[in-house]
C-alpha cells in the first residue's frame, strides 16, 4: 500500500519522515494553510516521491515550485477543469483530488480518468487538513477508473477500517493531521508505528 505523509514543511521533521518505510511526501503551497511551505527543503532519498500541493493556482506557480522542490507530482486540490490539469500533466504527473460529502459523481471524476491518481477527501470549507473523515464506505460502491489515494482524517486507530475498502482502484492513504504536534510537525513514533502496522497488515 502507496503511505503518503502530507504537510511536511520543517526541515529535520521531513528528513525524520523520510527516513521511514513510506513513498511519498507532501508539500503545502497554499499560502492560507498553517502548513504552508515558506523555506527551501533538504533534499530527501530519491525513492520517496515529493508531491506539491496547490489549490486552484496558475500554470506558472506550479511549475515555478516543480523547478524550484524538484517535485515528482502535482496534487490539485482545487477547483481545476480538466483543461487545467491537462496543461499541468503535460509537464508533471498529476494526482487529482475530490472532496467528498455523500456522493460522488462519475460523470465528473471520469472526465479526469487521464490523471495519475484520484485523492478523496472530505469536504470541508478548509482545502484538507481539517481532519475530519467521510464515509469511506462509499467507495467501494463505485467504479473508479483511476488508482486512488484515501484521505481526510486517518488516525492511529484507523487501520481496521481502511483494511475494509475492497475497492480494486484502492492503492493507498495520505496522512497528516491526526499524526501532528502542531501544524505541519509530525510525531514521528505515531506516523512510524502506523507505517509498520498497515505495511504489515497489507
Amino acid at each position: 500500500m502507496i503511505i503518503k505523509v502530507c504537510g511536511l514543511k520543517f526541515e529535520q521533521n521531513l528528513l525524520d519522515v523520510s527516513a521511514l518505510d513510506i513513498d511519498l511526501v507532501g508539500y503545502n503551497f497554499y499560502e492560507p494553510s498553517p502548513r504552508y511551505v515558506q523555506n527551501k527543503l533538504p533534499n530527501i532519498s530519491s525513492h520517496i516521491k515529493k508531491v506539491g500541493v496547490f489549490v486552484n493556482a496558475s500554470e506558472s506557480f506550479i511549475l515555478q515550485k516543480v523547478k524550484e522542490y524538484n517535485l515528482d507530482y502535482a496534487q490539485l486540490h482545487g477547483d481545476e477543469n480538466p483543461e487545467f490539469c491537462t496543461k499541468i500533466k503535460a509537464c508533471i504527473p498529476v494526482i487529482k483530488v475530490f472532496r467528498v460529502k455523500d456522493q460522488l459523481d462519475m460523470n465528473f471524476l471520469n472526465s479526469f480518468d487521464f490523471c495519475d491518481f484520484f485523492l478523496f477527501d472530505t469536504a470541508t470549507k478548509q482545502y484538507g487538513g481539517s481532519g475530519k473523515k467521510f464515509d469511506w464506505s462509499l467507495l467501494n460502491e463505485f467504479d473508479i477508473k483511476v488508482p486512488f489515494l484515501l484521505s481526510g482524517g486517518i488516525g492511529p486507530k484507523d487501520l481496521d477500517d481502511i483494511l475494509k475498502i475492497s475497492h480494486l482502484k484502492f492503492v493507498g492513504i495520505d496522512i497528516n493531521s491526526k499524526f501532528e504536534i502542531s501544524p505541519g510537525l509530525k510525531d514521528i513514533d505515531k506516523v512510524k508505528f502506523f507505517v509498520d502496522e498497515i505495511k504489515k497488515a497489507s
